[in-house]
């Protein structure tokens, strides 16, 4: 039998040794980030992804592997293990392979075969199943027993079918069989509960699709319509192939074939094993929907972090409302509050025209260069007097953030603590002005579930849907970088090796002590120790420090082979390093990797780090789109040429921000000149693109759009 670890080797493509190599360094307590960036001599160079690929399951086959040693123990205990079944339980490859063969085993609640078997009719049941041309009738005859409760004949006969149905119920291979057809040749059909009702179900109130063919969005709508009683689903199998499937499993190859055992293979296929098959198809449908919106979600949710900030510059966010107003606050480039207001532009002309004074006056007063607009209620009313504020200020420009989740941290106990002196609605405004200069460190402290750019992810299983989004902003996160003197509790929380109570204490050590001068003063944190050390200080940046080394992505572990690089490399102090990846090239990498002591993956790391010390990695990226005009809905043209912003990624197509008030559909069709199995397999969450418009519906708020047709 092959190990775990040869196991996840052939899954994931990967050699044996380095497969070893991540299970030992994650058994010691290493992080996936930690791992991935300063471990990868003893990897291979794997991803964040693959690394956490290998994390799942293997995760999943240690459990696997825990419950084939808890069910062998169970069936020894009951004096039934077997060599042969011993062998079958160590080569199933799934769990439910391993609840199939020990269902036989499983203690079970009473059913009629139990009951059966209480009145002592195992025996005949047997001796019927063996089909060795006996008149089942006569054999049952000897079973009358009124003190067990059989009274004749039929009632035997009833108690050994329900024994022989029982038995081909449990056997595993006829489940595993009637499983594939089902999942190859099945169907899965939805009806309405009442049919006259209109819904957003509409869409399956006669929905017919084979299984090998549904579509994970449309498995999850399903699962909703019927949660909230207004679609009836069921998985169906065409004519009597089933009930086919399970006869020739318990019937005798011969010439005369028995009509009880037939009759009790039916009984069986209907009233047991095809029903607990839809319950299990449906199950394994759902799980697979969900691993996809949640995969869906996390592949989303990383381009939303990573969007490039606009660093540098007084924001003013603007929290959009009708009823209280628009708030207001200015923050500074280093996102600390400079003011705050409530203005109300859309109560009339003359309150609009209020609203833009106060405005201007902030504008001035603190020298604002960008608009932050929250995208909700009233956005489109404040986008056109921002437009109209504009025209007194050349030189400023205006962006629409996504502002889901805003609500939920202004009125959470970190928003409190951190802006105690501001009305909830206030923190807002504040967090929208943030979200402009610097997505990441804002979005780290909303639930990543409240930032909305998936598809049913309320629907998904929490604690799995957690682990995956938690994954992503740690990895977001650590590929940045953090500033130890200036990053939030919850930026802090998010580093490799710190947690809630080693973030709180950096906080607290700076507040008392002062800024950190040196990437060594972490260690008079208190509770973080060695260990927390190791993992979180690569990841940590001390722009304050005289060690240059300490604003960059070098590991301590690994300033000697820095300062030796450089030394063999003839760089002096004050020397431009950003040519010093070529040098390395030029001297020849292997030959410097020896010089310096260290790995060659490392080495061409920390030569990317000394030639862009301080560096962002979202730098990078495209820039995000400041806008000084406003588009309106009516504006709109077929064959209209415009550029957008992704803002969500789903199965079936790509919502595209284009500058009014709804996002815009590009249908999954129309989104690349090939045939794509998902959106994300062309464009991601944050991608600046070129759009067509197909067609717009004012009156249902729908914008039809086309990137394929799009100019390139």
């Amino acid at each position: 039998m092959q190990s775990i670890t040869e196991i996840l080797a052939q899954e994931l493509g990967q050699k044996l040794e380095y497969v070893e190599n991540v299970v030992t360094l994650m058994d010691e307590g290493n992080t996936i980030p930690f791992i991935a960036r300063y471990r990868k001599e003893m990897h291979g160079a794997m991803d964040d992804t693959t690394l956490r690929n290998l994390e799942t399951r293997l995760t999943y086959l240690r459990n696997l592997q825990q419950r084939r040693d808890e069910v062998k123990k169970s069936i020894e205990n009951q004096g039934k293990l077997t060599q042969e079944l011993s062998d079958a339980i160590d080569g199933a490859a799934t769990m439910t392979e391993v609840e199939d063969l020990y269902r036989p085993y499983k203690q079970k609640r009473r059913t009629r075969g139990s009951i059966a078997r209480e009145k002592g009719l195992e025996p005949l049941a047997e001796a019927i199943f063996a089909q060795d041309g006996q008149d089942p009738a006569l054999l049952a005859k000897s079973y009358i027993d009124p003190e067990k409760g059989v009274n004749s004949i039929e009632e035997a006969l009833q108690g050994a079918s329900d024994i022989i149905a029982e038995n081909l119920s449990d056997d595993p291979g006829i489940r595993k069989a009637l499983r594939e057809l089902v999942m190859r040749r099945g169907i899965l059909t939805c009806k309405a509960e009442d049919a006259e009702t209109d819904s957003v179900y509409r869409l399956y109130y006669d929905f017919s699709q084979p299984i090998s063919r549904v579509l994970d969005h449309q498995i999850l709508a399903i699962n909703r319509g019927e949660k909230e009683g207004i679609l009836k689903p069921n998985v169906t199998l065409s004519g009597n192939e089933g009930a086919a499937l399970v006869c020739r499993a318990a019937l005798k190859p011969t010439m005369q074939v028995s009509a009880f055992v037939r009759t009790a293979a039916e009984d069986a296929y209907e009233r047991l094993i095809f029903p607990s098959i839809q319950r299990e198809v449906r199950s394994d449908l759902s799980d697979r929907a969900y691993s996809g919106a949640i995969h869906n979600f996390a592949l989303n949710l990383k381009p939303l972090l990573m969007q490039p900030p606009v660093k540098g510059f007084v924001t003013m966010g603007l929290d959009p409302g009708y009823r209280n107003g628009c708030k207001v606050a200015v923050v500074d480039a280093t996102g600390k509050v400079l003011d705050t207001a409530v203005v109300y532009p859309t109560f009339s002309e003359r309150k609009k025209q209020e609203a833009i004074a106060i405005l201007s006056g902030l504008m001035r007063n603190h020298g604002v260069r960008h608009i932050a607009i929250g995208n909700g209620t009233a956005s489109r009313e404040t986008e056109a007097m921002t437009v109209e504020l504009l025209r007194s200020f050349p030189g400023a420009s205006y962006m629409i953030v996504n502002e889901a989740g805003a609500s939920v941290y202004s009125a959470s106990p970190l928003a409190a603590e951190e802006f105690p002196e501001y009305d909830v609605n206030l923190r807002s405004a504040v967090s929208i002005a943030r979200r402009l200069q610097d997505p990441l460190a804002e979005l780290v402290k909303i639930d990543p579930k409240a930032i909305g750019v998936g598809q049913y992810q309320h629907d998904c299983p929490q604690k799995e849907l957690d682990a995956a989004l938690g994954a992503v902003v740690e990895d977001c996160v650590n590929a940045v970088g953090v500033d130890a003197n200036t990053a939030s509790r919850s930026l802090l929380q998010q580093v490799s090796g710190l947690n809630a109570t080693t973030a709180k204490n950096i906080v607290a050590y700076r507040e008392e002590n002062g800024p950190f001068t040196s990437r060594a003063q972490l260690k008079k944190v208190p509770k973080l120790g060695p260990k927390a050390f190791e993992q979180c200080a690569g990841f940590l940046r001390i722009p304050e420090s005289k060690e240059v080394l300490d604003n960059t992505g070098v590991h301590p572990e690994s300033y000697a082979a820095a300062k030796a690089l450089l030394s063999l490399l003839g760089c002096k102090k004050g020397d431009s390093l950003s040519d010093l990846t070529a040098k390395l090239e030029a001297y020849g990498l292997s030959k410097a990797a020896a010089e310096c002591a260290v790995g060659e993956p490392t080495l061409v790391d920390i030569a990317k780090e000394l030639s862009k010390p301080g560096r962002d990695p979202r730098d990078e990226l495209p820039a995000p789109i400041l806008r000084k005009d406003v588009l309106e809905m009516k504006d709109l043209q077929p064959g209209m040429e415009l550029t957008g912003t992704v803002r969500n990624v789903i199965d079936f197509g790509v919502f595209v921000d284009i500058g009014v008030h709804q996002d815009g559909l590009v249908h999954i069709s129309e989104v690349a000149n090939r045939r794509l199995r998902h959106p994300s397999e062309a464009v991601k969450v944050g991608d600046v693109v070129k759009v067509v418009v197909l067609s717009v519906d004012e009156k249902r708020h729908r914008i039809s759009l086309s990137m394929k047709q799009a100019k390139k």
